[in-house]
């Protein structure tokens, strides 16, 4: 049973899944505002405001290089990881949400066009995030990172 508590200070997984939990109650709680709903959904939801995909690998990228360096093979791996991830949900992944969109318009059209049943699809719409949503998932990453280094992990 010792790997327990080996993974329950683990800095590498620690700070990620932290920055990951921020980043989805921000998001559920800025969800609530604009949208004067609450949705708990958003806690495990892909899109909106702030990214948890950017905060999560921007904090490993962060917590990596406090703990090892940034001349470090560690920080290194992590850096190159953190801006694919980053790149790929304001590219591809904002890409397939506009495109979802589109497509789930179509059928309600085809749906009021035609009197053939058609099967119930809708396509998820909120899969990728805006530059801004990135930036913040960024801020979100870098500040929770810091913040563990300094109370956990110096």
């Amino acid at each position: 049973m010792n790997w327990l508590p080996a993974m329950l200070s683990n800095p590498y997984l620690i700070t990620p899944i932290t920055s990951w939990l921020a980043a989805q109650v921000l998001k559920t709680i800025i969800y609530a505002i604009v949208n004067r709903k609450f949705d708990i959904t958003r806690m495990t939801g892909d899109g909106g405001m702030p990214s948890g995909h950017s905060a999560t690998v921007t904090s490993l990228a962060v917590i990596a290089a406090l703990l090892c360096g940034v001349g470090s093979f560690q920080f290194a791996v992590c850096a190159i990881l953190a801006i694919i991830v980053c790149h790929d949900a304001m590219g591809v992944r904002l890409e397939t949400g506009k495109q979802a969109e589109v497509i789930n318009d179509l059928i309600e059209i085809i749906d009021v066009l035609t009197t053939e049943e058609l099967p119930e699809v809708k396509l998820k719409e909120l899969v990728g995030h805006t530059p801004i949503q990135v930036l913040a998932g960024i801020f979100v990453g870098i500040c929770n990172a810091v913040f563990m280094y300094y109370a956990f992990f110096l």
